[in-house]
């Protein structure tokens, strides 16, 4: 799909308001845990979640391509310009238009959306190192809470329960993602890990692409990891005082994530070059255990 072009506005009650095939291919083509957990949905909420998603993938394929920074930045303020569009009632593009019920049935605010393309920019360079946890932080914040929040809102979670969930599965999520992808990103010039934390183990001053090689990493993915299992557990703690039926597939998500989290562990952090991954199979037992028994 070229994200780009967008051609004419369309009047709000001439969208399509449903899922579109462009959609859905979006989703099924991620192969992601995300597709898992929501096909436990109710049709309308799943719907929407997949629009969710669509818009996700497009401007984070936008940040990870080829494409040289300037290039990035301006199809992202195309998004942003969509992004008003849709909340002008005038949606342009395919995955805008099936946002544009949601929308209002669910409240979605525009902030958040806007967070993420904040985020994707963010990520648009062509080397990337945070300075610290606080920039860490407000990175995963924009690429991932801002994403819980709108998924929260179709779950029908309101109020600081969904801001606090939102805040510590995120974060939970994202270094899990971050610990996971250190050597691929730092091949791509990209680590997130903060460069006060590199600097504790030894690597300040390091050229980014090659920390991969220092000794020092191992114990720098070990303290990151500490703070994601306090988020995992921070989240574990919210989820058990909600009414689980609202948000199984936010635990179907915390459960698979916090799975690849241990392997991580288990295959520890001097073996970068081994990857690691949730089974299908594992993946299919979980749903249905949470389906059955609402654990």
């Amino acid at each position: 799909m070229q994200t780009e072009q967008y051609g004419n506005a369309m009047p709000l009650d001439d969208v399509q308001l449903g899922p579109n095939e462009d959609v859905l291919s979006i989703v099924k083509k991620s192969g992601t845990s995300f597709y898992w957990a929501m096909r436990l949905l109710p049709q309308e909420k799943r719907d929407a979640m997949f629009a969710i998603y669509a818009f996700c993938r497009e401007v984070d394929d936008i940040a990870d391509g080829d494409e040289k920074p300037s290039t990035k930045r301006e199809k992202l303020d195309l998004w942003r310009d969509e992004i008003n569009s849709l909340y002008d009632g005038k949606p342009n593009n395919l995955i805008t238009r099936s946002l544009a019920k949601p929308l209002k049935t669910y409240n979605l605010a525009k902030e958040d959306f806007d967070a993420v393309i904040d985020g994707m920019e963010m990520d648009a360079v062509d080397q990337l190192s945070f300075q610290d946890m606080t920039e860490l932080t407000l990175y995963c914040d924009r690429v991932a809470c801002a994403v819980g929040k709108l998924s929260n809102a179709v779950f029908g979670l309101r109020g600081e329960q969904s801001r606090a969930l939102a805040k510590s599965l995120g974060e939970a999520l994202q270094l899990t993602n971050i610990l996971r992808d250190v050597k691929e990103d730092a091949e791509r010039n990209h680590v997130y890990l903060p460069a006060d934390l590199r600097a504790r183990h030894g690597m300040e001053g390091e050229a980014v692409n090659t920390i991969i090689k220092h000794p020092g990493l191992a114990e720098a993915c070990r303290e990151l990891a500490q703070q994601a299992e306090k988020d995992f557990l921070e989240a574990k703690t919210i989820i058990d005082q909600c009414d689980k039926t609202l948000i199984q597939p936010a635990i179907i998500m915390m459960k698979i994530y916090h799975r690849t989290f241990i392997l991580l562990q288990r295959r520890g952090w001097n073996r970068l070059d081994s990857p690691v991954k949730v089974s299908k199979a594992w993946k299919l037992l979980l749903a249905a255990r949470i389906l059955i028994f609402k654990a």
